[in-house]
């Protein structure tokens, strides 16, 4: 059994499992919301959306993680504005920032002579670099996801099923889908560090919609998938030791894969249980 333990007692790759789980649990808050609501390509703007912040704060010097949650609060801000824009679809508006703040990213990376910016990490993540500090922020975001997700559950749920009956209970949508937007900011900001800016919906996403199949309410599908995260990063850092992968990567690789056994195994359980089509008579 050393193939399976001998990667986790190295201290880096120990950090990188708490790393992984901790977001883990973070996007399973947040991604939930994002596949009941059908918001991945929202999620997927937003996390290349974090791009500017992230390379203008390399630039200067600063603080990654402080230019991704201004990058993440530009794009919050706008798809709020762009959704209350009556001739302009959310689609819409949601690609234009999608592109924008991502050919802005690229043009301040390209104006470093020396591109002193890392965009590799940037988009890629290093999961194996995780240090203790970025563990009590992960904890800390993972504290805060939680407070959101308890006091806005009710709201939620209702915007995610019925919007108009979210106002009428006055519940106020138009808020509630503002916070869940920061939610989602949140789980990206908190998650580009680990498997980067392309990778993180990997997940975000995955893990959720691999658990609708099996769980039974929110709150099951919200445990489910954050099961299926800590999996998915146990089984991608064990496989990257061996295979000598890139870690963020085939942790996000190893997400997807459980999503399609997931729809698979739900798939040939619905056809084991579906009723035989009766015999014709014959008069």
């Amino acid at each position: 059994m050393d193939w399976l333990t001998a990667p986790f007692e190295v201290t880096f790759v120990q950090r990188a499992l708490w790393g992984g789980i901790l977001v883990s649990a973070i996007c399973a808050l947040a991604g939930t919301w994002v596949v009941l609501r059908g918001m991945a390509f929202l999620g997927d703007a937003m996390s290349h959306g974090l791009l500017p912040g992230v390379a203008l704060a390399a630039l200067l010097g600063g603080n990654l993680l402080l230019g991704a949650v201004a990058s993440a609060a530009v794009m919050a801000a706008g798809v709020t504005a762009f959704g209350r824009t009556p001739r302009l679809s959310q689609d819409t508006g949601i690609g234009l920032l999608f592109v924008g703040m991502l050919s802005i990213g690229v043009i301040i990376v390209s104006r470093s002579q020396s591109f002193a910016v890392d965009l590799t990490g940037i988009l890629f993540g290093d999961v194996l670099a995780v240090r203790e500090q970025d563990l009590l922020v992960l904890g800390a975001a993972l504290l805060a996801a939680l407070l959101v997700s308890v006091l806005g559950h009710r709201a939620f749920l209702a915007l995610a099923f019925d919007p108009r009956k979210a106002h009428t209970l006055g519940l106020r949508p138009r808020l509630a889908h503002a916070v869940l937007l920061a939610l989602l900011g949140l789980a990206i900001v908190a998650s580009f560090h680990i498997v980067g800016t392309l990778l993180v919906l990997g997940l975000l996403i995955a893990p959720p919609a691999a658990a609708l199949p099996w769980a039974r309410g929110v709150r099951g599908v919200m445990a489910l998938a954050a099961l299926l995260g800590v999996t998915a990063t146990f089984g991608g850092l064990l496989l990257s030791w061996h295979l000598s992968t890139a870690a963020g990567a085939t942790v996000s690789a190893v997400a997807v894969a459980l999503f399609f056994l997931s729809h698979t195994a739900s798939g040939l359980r619905h056809l084991r249980t579906r009723p035989a089509a009766p015999l014709p008579t014959v008069d």
